[in-house]
């Protein structure tokens, strides 16, 4: 009797333990995701900055901000415009770009953060 109480419990603690396991692998997994996708917007916005001839696109770095920002939040990823970064590099078409920014998991009894920094190129100078 004692034996089938004790193995029903761990079916139960192990069933709950592979929710848990799930559902963090859900969270972090869709937050990867996210981010390449942003990524890939980046290198989108500073590539397109050069080769439109004739694009009304953003005349300043603050306008870039905003164009940024608000692509993070089409991808549901909380930005502020001073987590933006934005250079120039010397003899380069393209222009730098990258954000920083952290998306909380969370699960029952522990959280945690992830620490993401996308980049538009790699720094060429």
């Amino acid at each position: 009797m004692c034996g089938v109480v004790v193995g029903k419990l761990k079916l139960i603690v192990g069933a709950a333990a592979v929710t848990v396991a799930l559902m963090g692998a859900g969270q972090v997994g869709l937050a990867e995701w996210t981010n390449l996708q942003f990524q890939d917007d980046l290198r989108d916005i500073s590539s397109s900055l050069g080769a439109r001839i004739g694009w009304n696109g953003p005349h300043s770095d603050e306008d870039l901000r905003v164009l940024v920002v608000r692509k993070a939040d089409q991808r549901g990823i909380e930005l502020d415009p001073r987590q933006v970064t934005i250079e120039h590099p010397p003899s380069a078409e393209l222009v730098y770009l990258a954000a920083e920014y952290d998306v909380p998991i969370r699960l029952p009894w522990y959280s945690f953060t992830l620490h993401f920094k996308p980049e538009s190129t790699k720094k060429v100078f």
